[in-house]
């Protein structure tokens, strides 16, 4: 059963996410995190969020993943040993675990935030603001969910029109690969500096922060499911730190 998107008021998203990520960033344990991973998943899912793309992308980085548990288990020298060459342990069981913590860690806050996309960045930032978060704070996190899409699809274009030139990327060399990538990068960072530019005058011709206070025809307001949910957070999350530290 899903969830209505707009039925939470966006604090109650915010204090979800605040929850999931810092219960994923001091837990060390994998069954636990495990726990949350899933539990994430489900309330991402239940509220709506396109999940599934986010797991499509999850299984491109498996590469990445192997190589963080293979860096994180040669800084451990202690567990018994999966590979080792010449007496010298390659990947040991608690290096596979720390590595395996990690990525159960990363994938936990991927997924959580996938909880605010399901509310328009405008109600992000009057949920912010109504939690006595300044509102050139809040501007700032409504520009960084709004240029980011654009950003990743440019840097998409890019190398798209670079393919459509008959260069495979996968095929080149490491050097060659990072001269690519570099033509790629240097006028898409350019051009976001030419948007934060523009962007900051279009603000100054407004009267940005002419005002010390703003009115705001849209006023959140939370209901008896939002406090449940809120309330059923933290209960949660002192549950499974009292358990884990205990």
């Amino acid at each position: 059963m899903e969830i209505e998107k707009n039925k939470l008021d966006p604090r109650t998203k915010l204090t979800l996410v605040l929850c999931i990520s810092s219960l994923s960033v001091i837990i060390q344990n994998i069954n636990i995190l495990t726990g949350i991973l899933v539990i994430s998943i489900i309330i991402s899912n239940l509220l709506g969020a396109n999940i599934y793309s986010v797991i499509k992308k999850i299984k491109g980085l498996v590469k990445i993943f192997i190589a963080i548990i293979i860096i994180q288990s040669l800084f451990i020298n202690y567990g018994e040993a999966i590979i080792q060459i010449n007496g010298y342990k390659i990947l040991t069981d608690v290096g596979l675990i720390k590595g395996l913590e990690f990525i159960f860690r990363m994938a936990i806050i991927i997924v959580s935030a996938t909880i605010i996309t399901t509310s328009s960045s405008r109600e992000i930032v009057q949920g912010l603001i109504q939690l006595k978060i300044k509102y050139e704070i809040a501007f700032m996190v409504s520009v960084g969910i709004r240029f980011l899409p654009i950003l990743t699809q440019e840097i998409k274009d890019s190398i798209k029109a670079i393919q459509l030139r008959g260069i495979e990327i996968n095929k080149l060399s490491i050097k060659k690969r990072i001269e690519i990538y570099s033509y790629i990068f240097m006028p898409v960072v350019a051009g976001s500096i030419i948007k934060a530019q523009n962007l900051s005058t279009a603000m100054e011709t407004r009267a940005f922060r002419a005002y010390d206070k703003r009115s705001s025809f849209n006023e959140l307001k939370l209901n008896n499911i939002d406090y449940l949910i809120i309330i059923g957070s933290f209960l949660f999350t002192i549950l499974i730190l009292a358990l884990y530290l205990k």
